[in-house]
């Protein structure tokens, strides 16, 4: 759990100075300014309102008094950012539950943010609205705490408007809460996030409340400066509502891409986020990501949650421990991918040769779309594929989570005893672990006569080819443009030009989980190195195809999601394939060979 937390901690510190927190920023500065309460006893400097006519200034002071006991020290910052850790961490885990199970618009979070970001900036220009918003607190006994309550609720309000900004670690602790799986690990995941996120705005907050103590303009001028600081956070709330702010992210470079993806996309954050709806499996985290050598990594998790078994006499089940005394290889993949069916005919082949030296392949079909859930679907297409072993279909993503799996496509081999001895993620690397299935097969049955090697290796296998891109708001990787709006449509600027591996998109897009949805005058495009160049699609519609500004086809979209050619060439290439496809078609994800 150490090293989870450590991730979690690293990528909310990296978040927290990311160019989607610059907006709020002016925020946290001002709301760490000092209080303006004098100390029980102390009078009131001339010509001003008593300590009970100033209950209000709470972020800006004003005192020209003379020298008094000392007031208590203000924890503004300290109450604003704890109220972000409780708010982010409690929604980021319970609010898709919550929304859902009331019914509720997805965006609702976003403007409960809002909503209390305006009322603070009213509480700050109208001293009855800040006591309005204290009044929860006023039967904690210390005054002190009881006069930090408006900054708690602005806290509570920025951890709402501060959700979106996170990558991977995030999108690991929303899809857990998605799915109702909260343990202590995903607990601990997420407040080390929270945690980390509001280490640097903390930082802010006191220098804010530094400045404010220490300059003149501050003590002299408090209740001007309350109006501004006021006006200013109702002004940035109607920003963030109307995605006005998007234009500083887009002037400002992603210059946190790279150590995000090296702390929370490390092989050690993608076995550790990978394993955390289930604690019975950690031994996997032994092993490494396609190694040269059979290591002992841990008793083979159970293959559960399986809605239905293909190729199965009678559609029975398959029991690993029924396979005791062979050696398993189980292959994660899921029929509309592309790396995926490239990976089976090497499998395939490989069933064929050594099933009766003692090999049992099992195919785990875990969905990465809706549509792939549907048994007659996947039988369909396992038939056209060529996939002849049997094959479970994982639609709740049970046997997914037992094996810390989050790749597509994914093999593990399991020897005679029933132990995982090796595991590779993606494509490539099939002479090795064909040789690797040679040696458990000679460790099972020391007296087996295996037949040849199938010759089948990786060399025909691109080493640069552009690799699989999903279009989804949570998954999507080389995206380059205008900041994406989740589930709701937006209108987008085509990005030019776009470099290698990176997509853009313009017109109006519906930016979802699954899928991006085209509206108005939509246009998606990508520079790519391969010889062909694919996209799944859905809806009914025509979809224009350019290959570098030149129109090449325009294909006819009918019906369910289907995997469309784009460009077919003879030699690998680079080249920037644009679609322009009619509104409410679907796409899905791009796939390159």
């Amino acid at each position: 759990m150490l090293t989870l937390i450590l991730i979690g901690l690293l990528g909310g510190l990296i978040t927290a100075v990311s160019p989607c927190i610059l907006p709020v920023l002016p925020v946290v500065f001002l709301a760490g300014g000092p209080g303006s309460r004098q100390p029980p006893g102390a009078a009131p400097p001339p010509g001003r309102p008593s300590a009970a006519q100033q209950d209000g200034d709470v972020l800006l002071a004003a005192s020209d008094a003379p020298p008094a006991p000392k007031a208590p020290r203000n924890r503004r910052p300290y109450a604003v950012v704890a109220g972000l850790v409780i708010s982010f961490s409690f929604f980021t885990l319970l609010g898709v539950t919550l929304i859902s199970a009331l019914g509720l618009p997805q965006d609702i979070l976003r403007y409960v943010g809002l909503a209390l970001l305006v009322l603070i900036g009213l509480g700050l220009i109208f001293p009855a609205v800040e006591r309005l918003l204290e009044k929860p607190f006023a039967r904690i006994p210390q005054r002190q705490v009881n006069k930090e309550g408006s900054a708690l609720v602005l806290g509570l309000g920025l951890g709402l408007l501060y959700v979106p900004c996170a990558g991977p670690v995030l999108a690991a602790i929303t899809v857990a809460g998605a799915r109702g799986r909260i343990n202590a690990d995903i607990v601990a995941l997420t407040v080390a996030f929270a945690v980390g996120t509001a280490i640097p705005l903390l930082i802010f907050a006191l220098a804010g409340r530094r400045v404010a103590e220490r300059v003149s303009a501050f003590r002299t001028r408090a209740r001007k400066l309350r109006i501004a600081a006021g006006a200013l956070m109702i002004v940035l709330a109607l920003a963030l509502a109307f995605n006005v702010t998007d234009a500083i992210q887009r002037a400002l470079p992603d210059y946190t891409s790279a150590a995000q993806q090296k702390v929370e996309d490390s092989d050690a954050a993608r076995q550790k986020l990978s394993g955390l709806y289930d604690n019975s499996n950690k031994e996997l985290s032994r092993c490494e990501d396609g190694e040269d050598a059979l290591r002992s990594c841990g008793k083979a998790p159970a293959i559960g949650g399986i809605a239905k078994w293909l190729n199965t006499p009678g559609g029975q089940p398959v029991d690993l421990k029924a396979l005791h005394g062979k050696v398993v290889l189980i292959d994660f993949w899921t029929y509309s991918c592309i790396n995926c069916q490239r990976s089976l005919p090497y499998i395939e082949a490989w069933n064929k040769t050594y099933k009766d030296s003692g090999l049992q392949v099992i195919g785990v079909h875990s969905p990465e779309f809706a549509f792939e859930k549907n048994p007659a679907n996947v039988a369909d297409q396992a038939r056209k594929l060529g996939v002849t072993y049997p094959v479970a279909l994982d639609n709740k993503l049970t046997t997914w989570d037992n094996y810390r799996n989050r790749f597509w496509p994914a093999k593990y081999l399991i020897d005679a005893h029933g132990t995982v001895r090796y595991f590779k993620f993606g494509e490539g690397q099939y002479a090795q672990t064909e040789d690797l299935i040679r040696t458990l097969l000679k460790q099972a049955d020391p007296g087996v006569r295996l037949p040849p090697k199938t010759g089948r290796s990786d060399a025909a296998l691109t080493a640069d080819r552009t690799p699989e891109t999903y279009l989804s708001n949570l998954r999507i990787h080389g995206y380059t443009g205008d900041p994406l709006v989740d589930d709701k449509p937006a209108s987008y600027h085509l990005a030019s030009p776009i470099p290698l591996n990176r997509l853009s998109i313009g017109g109006t897009w519906t930016a979802g989980y699954e899928h991006f949805t085209a509206g108005a005058g939509a246009r998606l495009a990508m520079t790519y190195r391969a010889k062909n160049a694919n996209l799944v699609l859905a809806g009914n519609g025509p979809v224009k195809v350019l290959v570098d500004g030149k129109l090449t086809k325009t294909l006819r979209v009918h019906g369910a999601p289907t995997l469309y050619k784009l460009v077919d060439g003879k030699t690998a290439r680079r080249a920037t394939v644009e679609i322009r496809p009619a509104a409410g078609i679907q796409a899905y994800s791009f796939t390159f060979g």
